[in-house]
């Protein structure tokens, strides 16, 4: 079980049976406001409150690594496009949507909706 705190620090929870150990896998002191995983489970996206994503790898238990930064308008929401874990869809809260390369945050394409996102 992953889950974060307000802190901005990933957490990892071995549950089982009535047994259960906790380890701090990342601190990246922005409050994280979202996780996804990839389909295959090998990356952990973390989307911060001030609109940051940084990407995890679970196996190799290494830091998060940021991804994208937030620039002229917050990341809203990003997510993995499948199959597989190559590139993730971004959507800023000023309507942007952009593809990127996960290898090296390369931005593939952009689409603006000249409109405002916002979740609901």
């Amino acid at each position: 079980l992953y889950f974060s705190a307000q802190e901005g620090i990933l957490f990892f929870y071995h549950i089982k049976s009535l047994q259960y150990e906790m380890k701090i896998c990342a601190d990246i002191l922005q409050p994280i406001s979202n996780l996804i995983f990839s389909p295959d489970y090998t990356i952990l996206l973390l989307i911060t409150d001030q609109g940051t994503v940084y990407t995890y790898k679970p196996a190799h238990s290494g830091e998060a690594v940021k991804l994208l930064d937030a620039c002229s308008s917050c990341f809203l929401a990003a997510d993995f496009l499948t199959p597989g874990n190559k590139y993730c869809v971004s959507v800023t809260i000023s309507g942007e949507v952009q593809v990127w390369l996960l290898e090296d945050a390369t931005c593939l394409s952009k689409l603006n909706l000249y409109i405002e996102v916002c979740i609901t």
